[in-house]
């Protein structure tokens, strides 16, 4: 008898123990995981950052050679300033903040584009080395943004997959863990852009 009461006390105690320790370690590798996913976001705003940087003087090299391009040159700086107006909080991440960034962000990369196709029609600028290393340094920083992002979204497959897995998906009711969003390309993006000459 006294024996079966240990056995039963062992594993009442088994029981305990692990309900306890379950919890705080699914807790706190949760939050790393968050962690890690806060410190891709603040890549991907810091990639942002550094091309929203060389557009000043993308621009202000271009206006001396291309003084009839006045309207191009005030929307990228207007798209700039969008772009850059639009805090996300990485722990928080709503489809809908990340949608408006997105689209903030495609402003600014439409207005580059226009401001790219005005260069294209002034040789003498093209032939600028201030123009070309700014224009090197765009294209570094485009794959920069395009390799941070896809870090971001690396960073969330582990976090959305450890939560909504079972038991996980439990305790992350109770703790507020959410599914976090990726970004995703833009409508149409799939569809390769039609180039004349």
């Amino acid at each position: 008898m006294k024996k079966t009461l240990i056995i039963i006390g062992t594993t009442i105690g088994l029981i305990v123990l692990i309900g306890i320790i379950w919890p705080w370690g699914f807790y706190n590798s949760t939050i790393a995981l968050q962690e890690d996913i806060k410190e891709s976001w603040a890549n991907v705003e810091s990639s942002y950052q550094r091309r929203v940087d060389l557009i000043p003087n993308l621009v202000n090299t271009a206006k001396g050679y291309a003084q009839y391009e006045q309207e191009t040159f005030l929307k990228v700086t207007e798209a700039r300033s969008k772009a850059t107006s639009i805090q996300i909080d990485p722990s928080n991440i709503t489809p809908e903040q990340l949608q408006q960034f997105q689209q903030a962000q495609s402003g600014l990369t439409s207005a580059l584009s226009r401001l790219l196709a005005v260069f294209e029609r002034y040789p003498e600028l093209k032939a600028n080395e201030n123009f070309k290393e700014l224009m090197n340094e765009l294209e570094r920083t485009e794959n920069r943004i395009n390799v941070e992002r896809n870090r971001f979204n690396e960073r969330i497959t582990p976090y959305n997959t450890k939560i909504r897995s079972f038991p996980n998906n439990l305790f992350a009711k109770h703790y507020g863990f959410e599914e976090m969003k990726r970004f995703e390309s833009d409508k149409g993006a799939e569809v390769a852009p039609k180039v004349e000459f």
